[in-house]
């Protein structure tokens, strides 16, 4: 793609939204941590409704490790690999209190030594809780990126590298996030919607999708 339709992308989808928010629920930075290491294979919604009564009173490291992880399973057992992020939450908890003083680190590397934490998580937090301008890609960011011709790559890290080449200002802090509700809501997976979408005529994707026929009543 190129440079100015790189800028004309964006500016179109910061037109359409210009305030993008993650769609995961938090009060704090710690329990944003929480839900994004919960949100791996499983949508923000069910992960919002498993943590929204959690989250009511379990609010910090020490918290979390005092309600243990049969505690927390009790919580989260209707999301995705529950048993495993139990675990980790409980031992990304612990080692927030051992090696940090109980504060999620505003740093990259220190959030992925954390365990359950990946490089997509650390990039969500380090985005939204401290304002960097990172890329987390996921499976909608992948997908739109390679679709599109905005950021192909082979995996997560060739589109993460591609993006940070690519994207320009003043765009770079809300990307990842205009990226994510593209590929939701408009450029899905199975069948884009690319009769309402606001960048068709950028996109490399050449099948474009037609809109719907409407269904006609027996008295037309």
């Amino acid at each position: 793609m190129k440079k100015a339709d790189v800028f004309e992308f964006f500016r179109r989808l910061a037109e359409d939204n210009p305030h993008p928010e993650t769609e995961l629920e938090s009060v704090n930075d710690y329990t944003l941590l929480v839900a994004v290491a919960l949100s791996a294979q499983a949508t923000d919604i069910g992960v919002n409704k498993a943590t929204r009564a959690l989250f009511a009173t379990v609010d910090t490291p020490e918290k979390m490790v005092a309600l243990g992880v049969d505690g927390l399973k009790q919580h989260i057992r209707t999301i995705g690999l529950f048993n495993t992020k139990a675990k980790n939450v409980i031992a990304l908890s612990e080692a927030l209190i051992a090696d940090h003083d109980g504060q999620v680190p505003p740093d990259r590397a220190a959030l992925e030594k954390l365990p359950g934490v990946g490089r997509k998580t650390a990039n969500v937090v380090m985005n939204v809780a401290f304002g960097a301008e990172t890329f987390a890609v996921d499976t909608h960011i992948f997908r739109v990126g390679n679709r599109t011709g905005l950021a192909r790559g082979k995996t997560p890290n060739a589109v993460e590298s591609v993006l940070d080449r690519v994207v320009p200002q003043p765009f770079r802090l809300h990307a990842h996030h205009w990226l994510i509700l593209h590929g939701r809501y408009i450029c899905k997976a199975r069948r884009p919607e690319c009769w309402r979408c606001p960048v068709a005529d950028l996109c490399a994707f050449k099948p474009k999708t037609p809109a719907p026929k409407q269904k006609t009543s027996a008295t037309d």
